[in-house]
């Protein structure tokens, strides 16, 4: 039986299904630990049954985080020219990794 839901965190909405591994915002949790992930927009079980979220579902899509991190570096440069201005810094956006264990 394959679930499907759309799951909003970070600001963001991910398209999820049972056993998915992805990576979200930053979230307050630590390695190991279990979280319920409550706005639900949609669930939907082999392609019938659809219910949709006015604006969130009773329904929970449980999740474990596997690790806490930070993506790779991006360079930015900021650059005028014939001013003698530039400047380059760098960013790592932290994120979560998250296994989704079980929709319901």
């Amino acid at each position: 039986m394959l679930k499907i839901a759309i799951i909003k965190t970070g600001g963001k909405q991910y398209v999820v299904k049972e056993k998915d591994i992805l990576k979200v915002e930053k979230l307050k949790a630590n390695a190991g630990d279990e979280l319920d992930l409550e706005t639900l927009l949609l669930a939907n079980e082999d392609g019938s049954d659809v219910a949709i979220g006015q604006p969130v579902l009773p329904a929970k899509v449980k999740a474990k985080v596997l690790e806490q991190g930070r993506a790779k570096k991006i360079r930015v440069v900021h650059y005028k020219n014939k001013t003698r201005y530039h400047k380059v810094y760098g960013h790592r956006q932290p994120f979560t990794k998250l296994e989704i264990t079980s929709i319901s």
